[in-house]
């Protein structure tokens, strides 16, 4: 399969109110968000020409931007309506969206003060992160890297400086011959995926770790809801790593991996079953309804 580069490709970006050709979506070198991670951004899904759950990401990238100092100088009227202008655009109605702030290029310090922010949205065709393996369950290594203490980083924020670490154990993942790694937290309790949260089903409830040092990811709250429409037990509470050998079944949630199986952490088995497959199936049906059946679902 031929790869096309994200910086050479037909169709249009969303940039600061108005729509510019691909090619030409080109920042500075010396912007302020390249060299100091001075960066939030949002990865969101459409499905039959509705973005899922659009206002809640937008809330998320507004309150991301807050966290590292920045007030986005759009509204969440605004970037919603820029997100779905994109996506027609583009010609789409099922894909992946990217909208990215940024601090530019007027100064350069650690200091951010005087850098205007930037604003840019993107979208473009993208199966599940998984593909195929999403059914039968993924393979995932164990991460060197841990997810910081929010006392050393603004753990709140979807910001790009976080991911650096997400981005480093992933490829020592695929080195290894693995789709994903299991990373912890800096108390080596369980924390999530390179870019996903992490459920398992021990003695039949399903179990996923408290928030802390990592998002609380929009997928993850749905997942959760729907879980307790199915009369599941829901229990959000620190897991220690050597509980991962406890579990039945593992599954990911994350807008890019939607709900995804997990056949194997490092030494451990899993077998995808009855929740997993409950779960998977019951998000695929929403995220095709209308928002407002969506919303009436998940409250």
């Amino acid at each position: 399969m031929t790869l096309v580069p994200f910086d050479d490709r037909d169709g249009w970006i969303w940039w600061n109110g108005s729509l510019v050709p691909w090619r030409d979506a080109r920042p500075h070198v010396l912007s302020h968000g390249l060299h100091y991670a001075s960066a939030v951004f949002e990865g969101e899904r459409a499905y039959n020409g509705n973005i899922f759950r659009l206002r809640d990401h937008t809330d998320r990238l507004i309150a991301s931007g807050r966290i590292l100092g920045f007030e986005i100088p759009w509204t969440a009227d605004q970037i919603d309506a820029a997100c779905q202008q994109v996506l027609t655009a583009n010609g789409m109605t099922d894909g992946y969206l990217r909208p990215i702030a940024w601090l530019g290029s007027e100064v350069l310090g650690i200091s951010p003060r005087g850098a205007a922010v930037q604003l840019a949205i993107a979208a473009w065709p993208w199966p599940n992160y998984y593909g195929d393996d999403r059914m039968r369950g993924i393979r995932m290594g164990e991460a060197i890297w841990k997810r910081p203490s929010p006392e050393t980083a603004p753990t709140m924020a979807k910001c790009t400086g976080l991911y650096t670490i997400g981005s480093l154990s992933k490829r020592q993942a695929e080195d290894q011959g693995y789709s994903d790694a299991l990373m912890l937290d800096w108390r080596g309790q369980v924390a999530e995926t390179t870019s996903a949260n992490i459920f398992l089903v021990i003695d039949g409830a399903l179990h996923t770790p408290t928030p802390e040092g990592f998002l609380d990811g929009i997928t993850r709250r749905t997942v959760m809801a729907l879980a307790r429409r199915h009369q599941m037990t829901v229990v959000e509470r620190p897991i220690e790593a050597a509980e991962i050998a406890n579990a039945s079944e593992v599954f990911l949630a994350g807008t890019a991996a939607e709900v995804t199986a997990v056949r194997e952490i490092g030494p451990h088995r899993y077998t995808p079953g009855r929740i997993t497959e409950t779960l998977m199936r019951g998000y695929d049906a929403l995220v095709i309804r209308q928002p407002e059946e969506v919303a009436r679902t998940i409250a």
